[in-house]
């Protein structure tokens, strides 16, 4: 198999990308914590794959840091951190959404055919993954319709790293095989932080109400 050729490794990258979409609405109507976490990872996976077969065909070394740290953050060390929590929370199982799957997967079509649209003019540019631009619009809009429809703030930050996924596929479709690699470690060490310090929020959310779901901060206003 040689990468080299262009017309092979756009047909990778779509097919990984159409993968990350199908595991994006997957884990917007699947109810087990666990299966959504290896799900992400699953995803990012992918994610790391493209950010490869980019950094490989053009000669972009930043492109295979990017890749590395996603493989070693999202796929490893980010599910076993959320894996862990939710083992030792003994709360395996979503609560119900605010939409019944019927009605998320509907609207998530709507996302999907949006993110298409828009990114209808970007699909001209002479770019290796510019056919991804609308998976990643796609990508955002479902991930920030995931974190209002479920509760659990397990599944509230898992939304939150698809978010993240999808501006690092919108990254490497649109800018120059990948943003300055700065930004990128800078865009990856803040989720890092980030999904840490909410990891420490839903253990205390789950020690103090004996539940996950965020709406029992409500129960805070005096």
């Amino acid at each position: 198999m040689n990468l080299h050729q262009p017309e092979l490794a756009s047909q990778w990258i779509t097919l990984l990308a159409a993968g990350m979409l199908v595991i994006q609405l997957l884990m917007v109507v699947q109810g087990m914590l666990l299966t959504n976490i290896r799900l992400f990872a699953l995803q990012s996976l992918m994610l790391a794959g493209i950010a490869a077969i980019i950094a490989f065909f053009h000669g972009a070394a930043h492109v295979y840091v990017v890749a590395g740290l996603t493989l070693v953050g999202k796929v490893f060390f980010l599910p076993w951190l959320l894996n862990r929590q939710v083992r030792k929370m003994q709360i395996e199982q979503e609560i119900a959404p605010l939409l019944n799957s019927s009605a998320s997967m509907l609207l998530c079509g709507g996302f999907t055919l949006l993110g298409y649209i828009v990114a209808r003019p970007f699909t001209s540019l002479d770019r290796l993954g510019n056919n991804t631009f609308g998976v990643a619009i796609t990508l955002l809009l479902t991930g920030f319709f995931l974190m209002f429809n479920r509760r659990k703030a397990i599944t509230q930050v898992l939304a939150l790293l698809t978010v993240e996924n999808g501006v690092m596929l919108a990254a490497v479709a649109l800018t120059t095989y990948g943003m300055p690699l700065v930004v990128e470690l800078g865009i990856f060490f803040d989720v890092m932080v980030a999904v840490m310090v909410l990891g420490l929020l839903v253990y205390r959310i789950r020690e103090t109400f004996s539940s996950m779901d965020v709406s029992k901060l409500n129960e805070l206003k005096g």
